[in-house]
């Protein structure tokens, strides 16, 4: 019986080699499936490459409302970032793709799935660790990690792809200095110059914005309005979660918002690094802070802040569905019910200030305990007295004991 493997499919040339070497060394029946998740062009062509190389089962899927619903504004619920700086572009996507992977397998009778992420970076942990977690029968194949794999550059490629007639656009001698990946969250950037993390980036090389420098000198007002943590409406208009984000994308991108070059710690071990264009999330990821601010109780919001680094690996080192991110997404579904209302920011030269909040139902605000004015009694300041008595006295009886043993 022919062996079947659904192959993660861009449409790109390694993944266009992989189709084909699959075929040959796998005598296999590849199923191709692509996910449209925002990153463009290249998901119109992969429907033509993979008939031209025998596939007849081809399945390209528009993901672009699933992924912001289900795991791009869930995520920005933990006010996620990666060491401080990442914002989990492309570690979000993964799990995604590797579900419907596993998903087509089972509706083709597929009993594998490939992926073409190598042996030296992060996504073969999402893609597997996901896959193994939906399905724990599922093999799965990652050729670059295979001993027979032995087309180890962009050359060894090329001339496979020339040997056996594979359709694809590079040209020979031609090689694209970076590799990229982007969807509706973000676009990546790493290799070529970028090794080099005493190199500062050319500036040709951002896709998505403008230089802060290039920006528009008069800033840009929006206003996000907020239901449940999630952004349910920008400037009055009501969108649904990938309008909102790609919306975002584009003022953010116009004002050169979101840009970062950070080197960060692979889940494997090495140090690498990136640059990411990120506009709409970090706009997101800025309001949201900003209404929680007046809605969220104080614990609350520090215990958020406590989980959050945690959180934030899980989804970077591939345990989206392991059952400690679902136990803490609970914790933070349960924590959005208040986070409802509206977030004003400005846009300006590449950054993204809070101007106003409000929150009609459940802010938590309250002006008149606050004031520097008369309070109306609201607030006894007498009361401060016993307050710092009592937490100072751990703290004298230390210093005490401190004095006496000296």
């Amino acid at each position: 019986m022919t062996k079947k493997i659904v192959l993660a499919y861009s449409g790109g040339l390694d993944t266009s080699v992989m189709c084909r070497w699959l075929q040959d060394t796998q005598d296999a029946d590849v199923v191709t499936f692509t996910a449209d998740i925002g990153q463009g062009k290249e998901v119109e062509q992969a429907r033509a490459k993979a008939e031209a190389m025998g596939v007849t089962e081809i399945f390209i899927e528009d993901l672009t409302e699933e992924f912001v619903r289900d795991y791009v504004f869930p995520m920005f619920h933990a006010n996620a970032i990666y060491e401080g700086e990442y914002l989990l572009g492309t570690s979000i996507a993964r799990p995604l793709i590797a579900k419907r992977l596993v998903e087509v397998a089972a509706e083709t009778g597929a009993g594998a799935i490939a992926h073409g992420a190598t042996g030296k970076g992060n996504d073969q942990a999402r893609f597997e660790l996901s896959a193994y977690t939906l399905n724990p029968d599922i093999e799965v194949i990652a050729p670059w990690r295979e001993p027979s794999w032995d087309l180890h550059s962009r050359e060894a490629c090329m001339a496979y792809a020339e040997e056996r007639q594979i359709p694809v656009e590079f040209k020979r001698g031609v090689e694209s200095p970076y590799s990229m990946d982007a969807n509706l969250l973000h676009i990546s950037f790493e290799g070529g110059g970028l090794e080099d993390p005493g190199r500062p980036a050319d500036e040709s090389m951002w896709r998505w914005t403008v230089s802060p420098e290039e920006a528009p000198d008069e800033a840009q007002v929006i206003d996000l309005d907020y239901e449940a943590g999630n952004v349910v409406a920008v400037d009055g208009e009501s969108m649904t979660p990938g309008t909102v984000l790609r919306h975002l994308n584009e003022v953010g991108g116009r004002h050169g918002v979101g840009r970062t070059d950070i080197v960060e710690n692979r889940y494997v071990g090495m140090k690498s690094r990136g640059c990411y264009e990120t506009p709409g999330g970090t706009i997101l990821l800025k309001g949201h802070r900003a209404m929680e601010s007046i809605t969220l109780d104080r614990e609350v919001a520090h215990l958020k802040d406590e989980l959050m680094p945690r959180y934030a690996s899980l989804i970077y080192n591939g345990y989206w569905f392991a059952p400690e991110r679902l136990a803490i997404q609970a914790l933070l579904t349960e924590t959005q019910k208040p986070v409802n209302g509206r977030v004003r920011l400005k846009l300006y030269k590449g950054g993204v200030s809070v101007v106003a909040r409000t929150s009609e139902t459940d802010s938590l605000y309250d002006e008149g305990v606050v004031t520097f004015e008369d309070d109306a009694g609201a607030y006894d300041q007498a009361d401060a007295t016993g307050f710092i008595r009592l937490n100072a006295l751990r703290l004298r009886l230390g210093a005490r004991r401190s004095r006496s043993s000296s």
